[in-house]
């Protein structure tokens, strides 16, 4: 019988959650939900030293705003708590004096500074088989000594003994299978006395154990200490439930070769957090994608093809259908790319697929900023974001191409003037003026069939007639439709900013 599936996302609450992580994230999300299986958020803590005021509470806030649903974890509970590391020490001790009892693990009394001058004095140092018999360990010092310098208070941490010379696999679903021989591998630390707490590597093991976590997704950096935890699991007694390993391609920088970094991001321009994030020791801000204007269903589908695809040109998929079409199948070994212009991309897209009025809700808050909202009906805003949303990437963008619905030009772009203004424009303009007075009907195909006849019959050229109205109206020669604009102005205020362009602009 198949177990269940069971996965966690298991981040340290050290700063904010990097969107290498929120990939890792999606990807346990979409794998879980396609199987009907539980989604875990494991809050791991256990470097008190590294621990970052708001950091957790920023973790849940960015998940839940991309959509990414948690079924266990602090916040929700569950029946495999407590769900930050933190609170589970007393289960760690258990598994700790386990491995030392069976002589699985040991203890070592090495100083930073003892360690440190080993490294100085052997090239290449690492606790291992070959030089734990010269360190101050239980291996090396009698059992009398260990339980003096316990009882007196030295601290110490407690090692994983690796056995030389073996060929340790690991069975991954996207890289195959790896063979790594554990002489390569060093006596990782399991537990320190300091702080009573074990480090990443025992904790994470005896919790997706207990967690009954059947599938470990997680960053392709985490690949090397893969072949320690093949070991952990073997030694427990618990390789029978050991879980699938997938470790996923890197995010790398737009341009050059390595791993995708914040510095990146300040170096061209676009976030590398899901959410703004104020550092609480240094004040500094870090853009986030919320923040920068970004729509979480374009985030999602922008990071999810970002390593994987679904074998056709489809691009824009829905979370629904991101979960009916993920497999680890289609997830390459290399890294990607980040293409942050193609996130814009995702972003244009995906505000194309809102509703006039749902945009337009989302705009209001920008236009605050500029104008008093309360002088304009929401069907007003809903038909000018309307016109305008094929033309931006973001929602702040908007203003720049709605401006003129809510305030009347009182410049004219000099170009546009220079190019299209001509001595006979303002009398041709004042004819308009008379066209337009004398429509009852000002909806936009009306509009344009009066107005287009009118220059034809007068023979009038097409092109300087409606820039040179254009013109009056925006205060450029640009934006959407002309007959369109003037259909939500109406006709008073259309025929206005005529007569002011006629009275302001000069040749």
């Amino acid at each position: 019988m198949e177990r269940p599936v069971r996965v966690r996302f298991a981040p340290s609450p050290t700063g904010p959650l990097h969107i290498g992580g929120v990939r890792t994230a999606l990807y346990n999300y979409l794998f879980a939900r396609q199987n009907h299986g539980a989604m875990i958020l494991r809050i791991e803590d256990t470097d008190s030293t590294r621990f970052v005021p708001g950091a957790e509470e920023y973790i849940n806030e960015a998940l839940a705003w991309l959509g990414i649903g948690i079924d266990e974890g602090v916040a929700e509970g569950g029946n495999f708590g407590p769900y930050k590391q933190s609170e589970r020490r007393d289960i760690y001790r258990q598994y700790v004096k386990q491995l030392l009892d069976a002589g699985r693990a040991y203890i070592a009394f090495d100083t930073p500074a003892e360690l440190e001058a080993k490294r100085a004095e052997i090239k290449n140092f690492q606790y291992d088989a070959s030089t734990r018999g010269m360190m101050r360990n239980s291996l090396s010092l009698s059992a009398d000594e260990v339980q003096r310098l316990i009882d007196a208070g030295e601290k110490y941490v407690v090692r994983f003994l690796i056995e030389p010379d073996r060929d340790v696999i690991v069975n991954d679903l996207i890289r195959g299978r790896v063979t790594i021989n554990s002489s390569i591998l060093d006596d990782k630390v399991l537990y320190k006395s300091a702080d009573d707490l074990p480090t990443y590597h025992l904790a994470n093991i005896v919790d997706d154990h207990l967690m009954e976590v059947s599938h470990v997704i997680r960053g392709e950096e985490w690949l090397p200490s893969a072949p320690l935890h093949v070991l952990l699991y073997e030694a427990f007694g618990w390789a029978d439930t050991m879980p699938q390993f997938v470790h996923l391609p890197l995010l790398l920088k737009p341009d050059g070769k390595g791993k995708l970094s914040k510095r990146d991001g300040d170096r061209l321009g676009f976030p590398v957090f899901p959410l703004d994030w104020h550092d609480p020791a240094t004040g500094d801000l870090s853009r986030g994608y919320r923040e920068a204007g970004y729509l979480p269903e374009a985030v999602s589908n922008f990071l999810a093809l970002l390593g994987w695809n679904d074998g056709t040109d489809k691009e824009l998929f829905s979370m629904d259908e991101l979960i009916a079409a993920f497999s680890f199948d289609h997830c390459s070994k290399k890294g990607a790319k980040f293409d942050y212009e193609k996130g814009k991309w995702f972003n244009h897209e995906y505000i194309m697929r809102l509703d006039d009025a749902e945009l337009a809700q989302l705009f209001k808050p920008v236009l605050a900023q500029h104008i008093d909202v309360s002088q304009f009906t929401d069907e007003y805003i809903t038909a000018a974001v309307g016109l305008i949303k094929s033309r931006i990437n973001f929602v702040s963008d908007a203003w720049e191409h709605t401006r003129f619905f809510f305030v009347a030009p009182t410049e004219f772009n000099e170009k546009d003037v220079k190019k299209r203004w001509k001595e006979d424009t303002p009398a041709i303009l004042r004819e308009l003026i008379d066209v337009l007075r004398g429509l009852d009907d000002m909806t936009s195909a009306h509009a344009e069939e009066v107005v287009l006849g009118w220059i034809k019959a007068n023979e009038y050229h097409m092109g300087n007639v409606m820039n040179a109205f254009r013109l009056t109206v925006v205060g450029e020669c640009k934006g959407p439709h002309m007959f369109d604009i003037t259909q939500l102005l109406g006709k008073d205020e259309t025929i206005a900013r005529i007569e002011r362009g006629i009275a302001t602009i000069t040749i």
